[in-house]
């Protein structure tokens, strides 16, 4: 396996001995990827060697927790760990070869394809029947793979050719082939808590074999607290961060990392944003919510973390029109026509200038008075159409253009509203076999409550108009049978 790109530098880990501690290969070791090379980053030589040496991931790794279980059994299924960059993945998944005493394979569905697999595969089956020793492929971006790529590791994980271990920064359910997720379990990692951050990189400095502790520098109380806020739960960043920040401490010839130090080093911090992927779905639903919530100030939080992120302007535009729809309704008919002007005017003015009149129309949203009964009406009634699609006009509501029309009985009996008194006809504008369907039931709250009031007297009088009709009709059969 010489030729092949790997975390040890083409070295491929020893067979552990029985009962021996994770590390006991050394700087081969299969528990700690990079460990050994002298001139990788700070991030890859600190990779810890051991789980007790892991920091982070207590709901996976803490005592008794099922990924500790599998790691200290030593008997461990296909896994793909989903999660953030820098918590903790590709570590995890070296700890788990070095305890199974397997060869660990890494692949990058970035760079490799293919044909690679099939010589890991031929290279996993040799080494089986040569020292029976099993292979972990490491798969890193799983999700770039294709699904015929995906598809192509199937029987292999399928009859344990190899124990697949794959990593995605994206939503499994979306971005793996059911086939190869219903034969792996899957592990989410969270973002690691900014003092097991600090943490890290508080070992990176004192270790003087793979870390910084042979520079003599020390940090700041507050330089280590920023680098565990600002990093975002990036442990690979955190430490790239600090290396930096010692290099410029050195040329300054400061005996401590300072909290300069750490922000010329972190520089922006970048949104965790994906236009297209689940990050996106769940912001947009945050803000949603939030405007449901008539919460403005997280309204405005989720808008201009959308807006950070890189979102579409008029994407959200259009989302914001939706809610006024949806959540405002006839609670506020306003709500509709205040966000119809924040398009035009962020259309018109672009960025930055236009994101103060989405921000504008978030905040109308979520202080107006909520009503979904127009939506919940919609639904009902478009239920009621997939249900009856065939059902005719009444003949007293159809139209009569010719005289054919007339004379077969298109608008026969229709009686005009603004001749009647309170302007309602005693007449039903439905089918017959939907007769009384009520589905539009407004809130008491905002315009609504006077929508109510409206609707309640409208129905009242229909109701009187039907009755009086009803008498005349009967008055009228009772003399034609005297």
């Amino acid at each position: 396996m010489t030729d092949e790109p790997s975390l040890f530098a083409g070295v491929e880990p020893p067979a552990a001995r029985p009962g021996a501690p994770a590390d006991a290969g050394g700087p081969g070791d299969a528990g700690a990827p990079d460990a050994g090379l002298a001139d990788a980053p700070l991030a890859a030589r600190m990779r810890p060697r051991t789980l007790e040496a892991f920091v982070g991931q207590p709901k996976l790794v803490g005592e008794g927790r099922p990924l500790r279980q599998l790691i200290e059994s030593g008997r461990v299924p296909s896994l793909i760990f989903w999660g953030p960059p820098g918590t903790g993945k590709t570590t995890l998944a070296g700890l788990l070869a070095g305890r199974m005493e397997a060869a660990f394979v890494p692949f990058s569905a970035v760079t490799d394809g293919i044909p690679r697999v099939r010589r890991v595969l031929e290279e996993a089956k040799a080494r089986r029947a040569a020292t029976g020793r099993g292979t972990v492929l490491f798969v890193d971006e799983i999700h770039r793979f294709n699904r015929a790529q995906q598809d192509a590791l199937l029987p292999h994980v399928e009859r344990g050719a190899v124990t697949l271990i794959g990593a995605t920064t994206e939503n499994p359910s979306f971005e793996v082939v059911g086939p190869l997720l219903s034969r792996t379990r899957v592990f989410v990692l969270e973002p690691l808590a900014p003092e097991d951050v600090a943490e890290i990189c508080a070992r990176a400095l004192r270790d003087r074999e793979r870390g910084l502790g042979a520079t003599g520098l020390s940090i700041e109380e507050d330089a280590l607290a920023r680098l565990g806020i600002e990093s975002d739960g990036d442990a690979r960043r955190a430490l790239n961060a600090l290396e930096t920040a010692a290099d410029l401490a050195g040329v300054a010839g400061a005996p401590a990392i300072s909290a300069d130090h750490v922000a010329a080093a972190l520089q922006k911090r970048f949104a965790r944003y994906d236009k297209s992927g689940e990050e996106h779905f769940n912001l947009i639903s945050a803000l949603h919510k939030a405007v449901r919530g008539s919460d403005a100030d997280a309204a405005l939080y989720w808008l201009a973390r959308m807006l950070d992120g890189g979102e579409d302007p008029m994407y959200l535009a259009r989302r914001i029109v939706r809610m006024a729809a949806e959540d405002v309704g006839l609670a506020d008919p306003g709500a509709l026509a205040v966000t119809i002007a924040a398009r035009d005017a962020y259309h018109f003015l672009g960025s930055p200038e236009g994101d103060l009149a989405l921000a504008q129309a978030v905040t109308y949203l979520a202080i107006a008075p909520k009503s979904n009964a127009v939506y919940r009406a919609f639904g009902g009634a478009a239920r009621a159409a997939r249900e009856t699609p065939a059902e005719p006009v009444p003949f007293h509501i159809r139209n009569a253009p010719t005289r054919l029309m007339k004379e077969l009985g298109y608008g026969s009996g229709y009686r005009y509203d603004h001749d009647e008194a309170d302007g309602v006809a005693a007449q039903s504008y439905l089918p017959e076999s939907l007769r009384g369907g009520r589905w539009y039931d407004p809130a008491g709250r905002g315009w609504e409550a006077e929508a109510r009031r409206r609707l309640e007297a409208i129905r009242a009088s229909r109701a009187r108009a039907a009755a009086e009709v009803a008498g005349a009709e009967t008055m009228e059969e009772d003399r034609s049978t005297e």
